[in-house]
């Protein structure tokens, strides 16, 4: 059975910001490793661009667990190459990938950043990442990053981004800047996706420099991962029906990846049925048709293996709209078995084989076939 991963990972190598990035600001903001030489033990380096850490709340305790716990150090060595990067998949039995950063979108995402900074490390990441595909194009699908600081500048990144031959980006879920995905200072950004028939990719991610849900409540690792992923994810598709995108945009296909999926029912059941109906004169304009009617014709979701619930997502959206995504090689989802995508799912083996092979096709189309 082939498997197309939709959501697998690079790891930046340090070099490449010096070989890919406007000298100038490499020079005023470079990427670079700070080692803690206060422990007994040998820690990680911490990352750092210019003076400042690029993760939040990544503190000694974290980066202690991090050099105790079991490594994944060869998995992160592959993903730093294209040809690591295949052999990978080789070894999990995956025919294609969408290549998604692990650090870029956290440097892009700073708010600490000057907008130029951010949109020069932006533009660096999307050259670097299609070299790194190039080893074999058909197997390794980019997405490419845009920086949100200034929105008024995403409409021209999204221009080049597809004159570059992208299909797909990849953004966070949560404001950037104080400016969530349903304002209108995202409608030229919206139109130029659907314009250039550009696909989105929602991925959240623990640790950002920025306004993702738990961080002005917690600063544990297992507090801020449990905001980050599913709580973002819900809150960006209410963004997406707050400013009208599906209505104005329907062309545009949005994934929700590392998120899970069992949360879907239940949010398009609140929606649809507590929230939707309470005041109808408020709603009636903006949004024609329920909640569920958009994310069943716009959204696809990527499941976790093992994950229960998903036969009540199928329900929902259709078996149609699920994704898998190993999230190669972070150690959140280490020891991927492929194996278990079919013996351990609250969904038949058909359906299963349906979202590892036949729905990223309906997605990306040529790109996947």
């Amino acid at each position: 059975m082939k498997i197309f991963d939709c959501d697998r990972h690079v790891m930046e190598p340090l070099y490449i910001w010096e070989k890919y990035l406007d000298s100038k600001i490499y020079q005023q903001y470079p990427v670079h490793f700070k080692h803690n030489s206060k422990s007994d033990v040998d820690l990680p380096p911490t990352y750092y661009i210019g003076t400042t850490p690029i993760l939040k709340h990544w503190n000694d305790e974290i980066q202690l667990e991090t050099a105790l716990r079991p490594q994944n150090s060869d998995a992160r060595k592959l993903a730093m190459s294209g040809l690591g990067q295949l052999q990978s998949m080789d070894q999990d039995g995956v025919e294609k990938a969408l290549i998604f950063p692990t650090f870029t979108g956290y440097i892009v995402n700073h708010d600490k950043l000057p907008s130029e900074v951010s949109l020069a490390y932006a533009q660096a990441y999307n050259r670097w990442i299609l070299d790194y595909c190039l080893v074999d194009k058909s197997r390794l699908i980019p997405a490419a990053i845009v920086s949100r600081q200034d929105p008024s500048l995403l409409a021209q990144q999204v221009q080049l981004i597809a004159q570059q031959g992208f299909k797909l980006i990849t953004i966070r879920p949560e404001p950037i800047q104080g400016h969530h995905l349903g304002e209108a200072v995202y409608l030229d950004f919206w139109k130029a996706c659907h314009q250039f028939n550009i696909q989105v990719a929602f991925h959240g991610g623990t640790h950002l420099h920025g306004d993702t849900i738990g961080t002005n409540r917690f600063s544990s690792r297992f507090s801020l991962h449990a905001c980050s992923h599913a709580l973002e994810a819900q809150v960006a598709f209410l963004s997406l029906l707050e400013g009208n995108v599906f209505e104005l945009y329907p062309s545009i296909k949005f994934m929700f990846l590392e998120a899970g999926a069992a949360w879907v029912p239940y949010w398009l059941w609140r929606l649809d049925n507590i929230c939707y109906p309470e005041f109808p004169a408020l709603v009636k304009d903006k949004l024609p048709n329920k909640p569920s009617y958009y994310f069943k014709n716009n959204c696809y979701v990527s499941f976790e293996s093992g994950e229960p619930c998903l036969d009540e997502v199928v329900n929902w959206i259709g078996s149609d709209k699920l994704l898998f995504g190993s999230d190669f090689p972070h150690p959140d989802h280490q020891d991927f078995d492929p194996q278990e995508l079919t013996h351990a799912q609250s969904l038949s083996p058909e359906l299963i084989e349906r979202a590892l092979q036949d729905n990223p096709i309906a997605y990306f189309g040529d790109s996947f076939a």
